[in-house]
């Protein structure tokens, strides 16, 4: 069943972190099975706090999107991210249709 990261990037502290964070983050797909749905395009909050970008990443289980969100090289990425800017993330467990 499929599973969903959902990255909501709420405010930026620094620029140069999320540039490390990307190019780190770009490096980590590796071979992971990652389908971006949508990745910091044009957004409309409809309700809560506004967010300054989103992500939506596809895999096809939830275990699929833990290999990838604790691998090592991820982790090594993330330690930017969280120096960058603040996110929620979430993973969510898809329907079978």
């Amino acid at each position: 069943m499929s599973a969903y990261v959902v990255f909501i990037r709420d405010e930026t502290l620094n620029d140069a972190e999320m540039a490390t964070y990307a190019e780190k983050a770009g490096k980590a797909r590796g071979d992971h099975p990652i389908n971006a749905l949508a990745f910091y395009g044009a957004l409309e909050t409809l309700e809560g706090p506004e967010a300054e970008g989103v992500v939506v990443l596809e895999f096809p289980s939830v275990e699929a999107a833990h290999a990838w969100y604790d691998s090592p090289e991820y982790q090594a990425a993330k330690e930017h991210r969280l120096k960058g800017a603040h996110y929620r993330v979430v993973l969510v467990q898809g329907v079978e249709k």
